[in-house]
């Protein structure tokens, strides 16, 4: 039972992770349509012009970075706190004699209970190194080799 609570806490913290993500591009998309609704035509007509130019480029930007949150979204909610497998793939907590992985999102540092996990992406170099490895398994990466102990 503990385990599924680790993985359960793990995939709780990437999607609250997720979530102040998206509500900081729709904070700046927000933005950008009043600024893009407050600007009036000056004298400058081609300060006007180059203002909204930049503003739609980064109404563009922003676009883009929610496209990604929501494809981040989809990667989460195919992870499945109940399973477990021998083999390292999505959704996977991996101890290591080095550090802990949690395989999901990019969402850095992790703390739950008392132990630091790194929730990577499956498709980051040490998460393509990861993937079906099991127990027992040793990993290079960076120069520094590590075993697998654990996988949850």
């Amino acid at each position: 039972m503990k385990n599924r609570s680790i993985k359960t806490q793990l995939l709780q913290l990437c999607n609250q992770s997720l979530e102040t993500r998206l509500q900081s591009v729709l904070a700046v998309i927000e933005d950008i349509k009043q600024s893009l609704q407050s600007e009036t035509k000056s004298s400058a007509g081609d300060k006007h012009e180059t203002g909204r130019a930049m503003l739609q480029l980064e109404r563009e930007k922003a676009g883009h970075q929610l496209a990604e949150i929501e494809k981040t979204k989809q990667i989460l909610s195919k992870i499945n706190t109940e399973s477990t497998s021998k083999n390292i793939g999505l959704g996977s907590v991996v101890y290591t004699t080095t550090s802990n992985y949690f395989i999901s999102i990019s969402a850095g540092e992790l703390k739950v209970e008392n132990e630091t996990f790194y929730a990577i992406s499956a498709s980051t170099p040490i998460g393509q190194l990861l993937l079906g490895k099991s127990i027992g398994d040793k990993v290079t990466f960076r120069n520094m080799t590590f075993e697998i102990t654990e996988i949850i």
